[in-house]
């Protein structure tokens, strides 16, 4: 079975990310995508033998280029909000990341061109995955990187947008070799 079979099972089992993604797809903000922890923590939960812990958060990528304003991205999270009320929600449009990055992180970024391109910069590569429910029920992967870090449980920094310092900081704070025993966490 592929990694991409293996991951679309995962989530096939998981009330609670199934949920969200038909909420997302009722929703149908432009090139929407749930993406990196809630995939992330599911699979390394599996991984390891344990039921999926609830996600801290579910992060729903979206790229509308006609509206950058905050207004924006608080639309779309009401919807999903009303939808799922007990998803804990963060709608973010990738179109506009470019205005408020260099506030947040001291760095000017390009913006980007679609929600694939903004899932391909998250902090690590196994977080860099994807998922659309499609009309016809088919989940769409997007893994820029593959999958081989999530599955092989590695955690390796991807430079494209964060600092080495950045990355070793997060993974710190994060406190997943705890939570995930076996995970590899690769220094930058």
């Amino acid at each position: 079975m592929h990694d991409s079979d293996r991951l679309r099972a995962l989530v096939r089992q998981s009330p609670v990310l199934m949920g969200a993604l038909r909420a997302a797809r009722a929703v149908d903000a432009p090139d929407w995508l749930v993406s990196a922890g809630a995939i992330r923590d599911l699979v390394w939960d599996a991984l390891h033998n344990r039921p999926p812990a609830v996600p801290r958060d579910v992060d729903v990528g979206f790229f509308d280029p006609h509206d950058l304003t905050p207004a924006r991205e608080a639309t779309v999270t009401a919807a999903l909000r009303q939808r799922a009320p007990d998803v804990p929600w963060d709608a973010k449009n990738q179109a506009a990341v470019h205005l408020w990055y260099p506030e947040r992180f001291g760095v000017e970024v390009e913006p980007f061109r679609s929600t694939a391109e903004a899932v391909a910069t998250f902090p690590e590569t196994a977080s860099c995955v994807g998922l659309r429910l499609e009309g016809n029920d088919d989940l769409l992967v997007v893994a820029p990187y593959g999958l081989d870090d999530l599955f092989g449980l590695v955690c390796r920094h991807n430079p494209k947008r964060v600092s080495a310092s950045f990355y070793a900081r997060r993974v710190n704070e994060k406190g997943w070799r705890a939570r995930w025993p076996k995970l590899s966490v690769e220094t930058a």
